[in-house]
């Protein structure tokens, strides 16, 4: 599921007070009111902007939600606590009341997955109306298939910024997470200091990692046993996203692009550069009458993949610069009367 940043829903800042909260959730609330903006997209903008301030506005949703770390970005890959997700309860207090918490009722499976026990009944017992939250799992019968649940509850996925450089060299590469994961000496109920009332607890995790040759954007590297554990005993896996992200270069599958500025000069007559690469530096030949975005392919000059080393591109810009004399722009002048 998506994780849901509820104070950029909003638009304010996560020291937000009550008031500020309530200010912005109306101001919005007018302007995607069904009754007044009738797109779906403004139905769907108006369901987010409610399940926010139902979160913001309430001391103790708010205190379990921030928890969660202010590093999340809206839309990440998120995955909740073991316990946590899809549950259903029925609580019968002076009348039969049935509360679904599988994200129906215009909550999203996210605001299900953290507030589903704070949705109904009595708050003040762990048991409501005989519904024992400690022993709370999902409809499986076998205890086999409710410990392969209870496993793959378990994973973590995360996505993996690396540069070029970190794959080139080769060595393991440090990632650092919070670890979010359901209180076990309360057991998600949020009554004891361990957790300070939210239910759930966070700890920082770092592992390391040794990207194989090869890898792609996009790619996933699992680690086995590097996930969350439950109190069974259980070790799910973490799942690293390959994400691809350097100042310097522009990845083309294993391949590497490489910008390189020249001027106009150098652009129509040709010219040498000295060019940084990964394998160090070395001088290139550009041809004359080379245009603006053409590529030179330097063969085995770039990743390391499983046969050799990829590709590097270097592509071609022409730069004007800046602050020209009235000499040159004169030769300027001349040749555009000749071209």
């Amino acid at each position: 599921m998506k994780y849901k940043d509820y104070y950029e829903i909003l638009g304010v800042t996560r020291d937000a007070d009550s008031a500020a909260i309530k200010s912005a959730y109306r101001k919005l609330a007018r302007k995607y009111h069904p009754d007044v903006n009738k797109t779906k997209e403004a139905e769907e903008k108006f369901k987010d902007i409610n399940e926010a301030y139902e979160v913001l506005s309430d001391k103790t949703k708010r205190q379990r939600y921030d928890s969660l770390g202010a590093n999340w970005q809206g839309g990440a890959d998120y995955t909740p606590p073991p316990g946590f997700e899809n549950f259903s309860f029925n609580f019968n207090q002076g009348g039969a009341q049935s509360f679904d918490f599988g994200g129906q009722g215009g909550f999203s499976d996210f605001f299900s997955s953290l507030f589903g026990d704070m949705m109904g009944g009595n708050m003040n017992n762990s048991n409501f109306g005989g519904f024992d939250f400690s022993n709370a799992t999902r409809n499986h019968t076998q205890t086999k298939q409710k410990k392969a649940t209870q496993t793959e509850d378990l994973n973590i996925t995360k996505y993996l910024n690396v540069t070029a450089k970190e794959i080139f060299d080769g060595k393991p590469i440090s990632v650092s997470f919070k670890e979010v994961e359901k209180c076990t000496q309360c057991n998600g109920t949020g009554y004891c200091p361990n957790c300070g009332g939210t239910g759930i607890v966070s700890n920082n995790k770092t592992v390391k990692v040794k990207l194989p040759k090869g890898i792609e954007e996009g790619q996933k590297v699992r680690l086995k046993g590097e996930g969350k554990t439950d109190k069974y005993g259980n070790k799910g896996d973490l799942f690293l996203i390959i994400h691809f992200k350097d100042s310097e270069y522009e990845f083309d599958g294993v391949d590497l692009i490489k910008e390189i500025e020249i001027t106009p000069p150098e652009a129509v007559l040709g010219c040498e550069k000295d060019v940084q690469t990964l394998h160090g530096k070395i001088n290139i030949k550009i041809p004359r009458e080379v245009s603006s975005g053409q590529s030179l392919r330097l063969k085995q000059m770039g990743l390391p993949t499983k046969s050799g080393y990829s590709d590097l591109k270097i592509k071609i810009k022409i730069i004007v610069p800046k602050n020209m004399s009235n000499e040159v722009k004169d030769l300027y002048k001349q040749i555009q009367k000749l071209s």
